[in-house]
């Protein structure tokens, strides 16, 4: 995955069941770090869903992915785990509901992704 041209930072965690709640502070610290100080529970529980699923996958790592622009934010999990097919058809209503712009997912060489944009 290659993000240009814009503010951007990436972790690798375990694949385990802790791992969404880091991967939602890592976020939420960076984005603060990155002056969107009113950013909170959209983009927490945001970050947890995409890392939940990711772990879902059943992988020993994923890694959470985050980038800003125009006063929108990307986050992207990636499960490292190929084999998977794309993740399950309720996760992309769900982040909608979670307050996602847009959101996706999709299945490349380096594992399953799954994204959302959320305004900030």
């Amino acid at each position: 995955m290659l993000i240009r041209n814009r503010r951007s930072a990436n972790w690798q965690l375990e694949a385990a069941s802790w791992s969404p709640k880091k991967a939602s502070g890592h976020v939420l610290l960076r984005l603060q770090e990155w002056g969107y100080r009113e950013v909170g529970r959209t983009a927490v529980e945001l970050t947890e869903l995409l890392v939940r699923t990711a772990v879902a996958d059943g992988g020993r790592r994923v890694s959470v992915h985050l980038a800003d622009q125009g006063r929108q934010a990307l986050i992207v999990a990636l499960s490292h785990q190929p084999v998977h097919a794309v993740a399950h058809d309720s996760v992309l209503p769900e982040l909608a509901r979670l307050g996602a712009v847009t959101c996706g997912t999709d299945t490349a060489e380096d594992g399953r992704r799954v994204w959302a944009v959320l305004d900030l």
